[in-house]
């Protein structure tokens, strides 16, 4: 599942499939054109430092990239989950480099089904992929087993700071809002990584899709608001009397839902799974939902 959220949805920064950089910046972005419910039809990956992120299909540009660099300069390929609009070309290029497989230590099952290949590695939260020096972070919530990948700056060529960077999967779009539903998706967990996101300092994060985002700490506020603005126009809609999830779906949107009516019900379930978790309503609403 990919961002967004129904019905603000991030812009599209277009599909050409030609790879994009920030000034300073260690990671190469390319759009990768593919079947996935964000409004932009691409997926980024992104090369940073002999590591292959998120190659959700093969393409002319990531081929002439790799190319560029020497396959035996990739090191390592792993993905920020295992959402299909993001691991379509993880086995292609498996196949066509030296470059190890790396996996969620605690979910190997589901990369392998999501990918058809057998990590070489795993990975937990904090290590370092290979010999990249870029390192994990956990940030559950979207999917369980989503992940982020830290480049950590230091010195550039001319001697100043390179920017610290997050290659951040869809835990935050530049625009709109990611998809947090039920039954993998998590508010809480997702609420706890973007706090921790926003306050760990990045001065950039990499979206799965849509462009750079350049002011991390209020992305990531902005997407907090807006979650607990929904959970609270849920809470009131149970308060006023909802008795199904027909009733809290049409209270806490209000607008109408045409092509995202299952992305807008699997959130507001999630958002009453929660609920329900921390006592706010009654525990019958978990079946209800």
């Amino acid at each position: 599942m990919s961002p967004s959220d129904p019905p603000g949805n991030p812009g599209s920064s277009g599909a050409s499939g030609d790879p994009t950089s920030a000034e300073a910046s260690g990671a190469t972005r390319f759009e990768v054109p593919v079947d996935t419910r964000a409004p932009t039809g691409t997926t980024n990956a992104y090369l940073v430092d002999g590591l292959l992120v998120d190659p959700a299909a093969e393409t002319d540009a990531l081929d002439a990239a790799i190319e560029r660099i020497g396959v035996g300069a990739l090191d390592a390929i792993a993905v920020t989950h295992s959402h299909p609009d993001h691991v379509g070309g993880v086995a292609t290029y498996a196949d066509r480099t030296d470059a190890g497989v790396y996996a969620h230590a605690d979910h190997v099952d589901r990369f392998r089904a999501a990918t058809g290949v057998d990590p070489d590695s795993t990975f937990r939260d904090g290590d370092l992929l290979g010999s990249t020096g870029v390192r994990v972070l956990d940030t559950p919530g979207h999917a369980p087993d989503h992940v982020a990948f830290a480049v950590e700056g230091g010195a550039t060529e001319g001697g100043a700071d390179a920017p610290r960077e997050l290659l951040c999967g869809d835990l935050a779009v530049a625009t709109g809002s990611v998809v947090v539903g039920a039954p993998e998706g998590d508010i809480a967990a997702y609420l706890e990584s973007l706090e921790g996101v926003r306050d760990a300092g990045y001065d950039r994060l990499w979206p799965g899709h849509g462009p750079a985002i350049d002011d991390p700490e209020n992305a990531c506020q902005r997407l907090i608001d807006h979650r607990l603005a929904r959970e609270r126009r849920v809470l009131e809609a149970v308060g006023n009397g909802a008795t199904d999830l027909d009733g809290v779906l049409a209270a806490a949107y209000e607008k109408d839902l045409s092509g995202v009516e299952d992305l807008a019900r699997a959130t507001v379930r999630a958002h009453l799974e929660k609920l329900v978790a921390e006592g706010r309503v009654d525990d019958s609403w978990g079946e209800r939902a």
